[in-house]
């Protein structure tokens, strides 16, 4: 009989006062059977949150508490490294996700070798403006990626340790934990997950956050395509100017000699700024693979990810 791995379940938290003990008991009945550890990262809350957490009578619960208030993504990573679970398992701190679904997810990652196991939020209890951003996020990615997961931002998530400690978590990739581990070629699951309303505390999201969604999204989808080639990508947009550039210079030249006066024509100027700027995108592309070589060559950093190794005699 195989042994039950041990879990680590990683919950940031910011003003939850409230939702702790309830989200801790609910875990704690979930998880009976199994070695567990309940990490909460107290993102420098206000409230009572540290208070709370500390007065559980939980040996399996223990408390980061961060020195300022660094974000989401953040204290998701400061969560992870400390974990010591087989399984990293991540959910929000305001009881709208439902531990009970965690064995669910915990058995489809085991028996069918998953990766990571995201949710699908069914009947979603948020207003407009904080589906807003996720819908947008949601539809780039699967358009721009061709990773097709409906709900990229449910934060409850069941992945091996191996994977929750190698997507990179900093600014606000917290989003895009599934998307990161996806271009490192991790195996990917996605299943219908229950969702409640807030009881206590208010939400952190806004229609403000659309705009941050949409750059770290363009941000992945380049380091995605042109991390390890992005003269690729800055050498073919300086080509491009540059040979638009030329041919209107070469255009007006050709004016010039049947002796039409080109000096007071706005088209000059756009031609020489196309030529300038196409030799500036070019520059970029050298100096951005020179930086991504020394990135590579000086953690002796592989750029690739080798799933399993097996021989057979």
């Amino acid at each position: 009989m195989n042994k039950s791995p041990k879990l680590s379940i990683v919950i940031p938290v910011f003003n939850e006062e409230g939702n702790n003990a309830l989200l801790c008991d609910a875990i704690a009945k979930e998880l009976n059977a199994y070695e567990y550890e309940i990490i909460f990262v107290d993102d420098f809350s206000t409230d009572g949150t540290r208070e709370e957490i500390k007065g559980f009578k939980n040996p399996n619960v223990v408390l980061i508490e961060l020195k300022r208030n660094y974000g989401q993504s953040s204290a998701l990573a400061a969560g992870i490294e400390y974990a010591t679970g087989d399984y990293v398992i991540t959910m929000d701190g305001d009881m709208q996700n439902d531990p009970s679904d965690i064995t669910m997810m915990l058995n489809k990652a085991i028996n069918e070798e998953w990766d990571m196991v995201t949710g699908q939020r069914q009947k979603r209890q948020d207003n407009f403006l904080r589906t807003l951003p996720s819908k947008i996020a949601n539809y780039i990615i699967r358009k721009a990626t061709k990773f097709h997961i409906t709900d990229a931002g449910c934060a409850l998530k069941v992945m091996t340790a191996e994977t929750a400690k190698s997507v990179p978590l900093y600014g606000e990739l917290h989003r895009f934990i599934a998307l990161n581990a996806h271009i490192e070629g991790a195996r990917i699951t996605e299943v219908p997950v229950k969702h409640h309303a807030r009881q206590f505390g208010v939400s952190k999201y806004g229609l403000g956050r659309t705009f941050k969604v949409i750059n770290d999204v363009l941000l992945i989808l380049f380091q995605q395509k042109y991390m390890q080639k992005p003269l690729h990508f800055f050498g073919n947009l300086g080509m491009t100017f540059f040979g638009i550039g030329a041919l209107i210079n070469i255009y007006l030249l050709v004016v010039k000699l049947m002796g039409e006066d080109i000096g007071g024509r706005p088209l000059l100027i756009l031609g020489v700024l196309l030529v300038l700027v196409g030799i500036q995108f070019f520059t970029i592309g050298i100096v951005s693979d020179l930086l991504m070589k020394t990135y590579y060559e000086s953690q002796d950093k592989k750029p690739y990810n080798i799933r399993k190794i097996s021989t057979f005699e």
